[in-house]
């Protein structure tokens, strides 16, 4: 395994990628896909519990896996500070494919909670001009949503919001009510979250959902019946064993498998 480091527009924003060595023993899998993983934390921090362990698990079968740790702060991530990082890591990616033995069009951007609407953000947000990505090299071909926080409205994670958006008052955090921008254009996208959530509404996922089938864009959701927010993998490596939501894991790499047609 090889680690890389990069820093992405700033020094707050860092890159971080966990490398499988290719090997003449292993001819077919010298590229392989990636994730680029966006770790939650309410736009105030970047959660330990979501950044590496997933990342662990993605390359453990088989993945090239990416953690993004993005500005975070009130006063920081305003003015789409995250957004334009998320959308420079995705670009340096492809960039790097060669280097990095990246398939560069299976490339899927995985976020939890807030990290979850950061990359739904790039998904739905990827071609705007303040971007500058006009090839559009920073379009993820692929969502994973962990209980994402998607809505500016009666169901919205109020401090995400605030944080991401820079305004206290919810009128003027609506640009960032994600459902509202799902499109054609829209990458397909895996999601799940749990019934017991009351920090991010399920509603969150509900409502993209929904504007993903109205855009005819494809995914696959999963509603859990038990477990509160932040679950990461739902295990003892990350102090939330939930054995009824673990499945989430496998379901979503089967789901990603069969896009990228990628055989573990």
């Amino acid at each position: 395994m090889k680690m890389i480091q990069e820093h992405i527009l700033d020094q707050d924003a860092q890159l971080v990628g966990y490398l499988h060595d290719p090997s003449p023993e292993i001819p077919d899998r010298t590229d392989r896909p990636a994730v680029l993983i966006c770790p939650g934390g309410a736009y105030e921090f970047c959660s330990d519990r979501e950044a590496d362990p997933p990342a662990f698990a993605f390359l453990k079968r088989g993945y090239q896996a990416f953690v993004l740790r993005y500005t975070v702060g009130k006063e920081k991530a305003r003015g789409m500070q995250p957004l334009r990082e998320v959308s420079a890591a995705l670009s340096l990616l492809r960039e790097h494919a060669k280097e990095w033995h990246i398939i560069p069009d299976q490339i899927a951007v995985m976020g939890f909670s807030a990290g979850g609407h950061l990359a739904a953000s790039l998904g739905v947000l990827w071609d705007l001009p303040e971007l500058g990505c006009p090839d559009g090299k920073n379009r993820p071909d692929a969502l994973i949503l962990c209980y994402p926080v998607i809505t500016s409205g009666e169901f919205a994670h109020r401090q995400s919001l605030q944080n991401v958006s820079g305004e206290a008052d919810p009128d003027k955090q609506t640009f960032w009510s994600l459902e509202t921008h799902v499109s054609g254009k829209t990458p397909p996208a895996f999601l799940w979250h749990t019934y017991e959530d009351d920090a991010v509404p399920v509603e969150n996922s509900l409502l993209f959902v929904s504007a993903l089938r109205r855009a005819g864009v494809s995914c696959e959701f999963h509603l859990f019946e038990q477990g509160v927010h932040g679950l990461s993998l739902c295990n003892v490596d990350v102090a939330t064993p939930m054995r009824p939501t673990a499945p989430w894991m496998d379901l979503c790499l089967t789901w990603l498998g069969n896009r990228f047609a990628f055989e573990e």
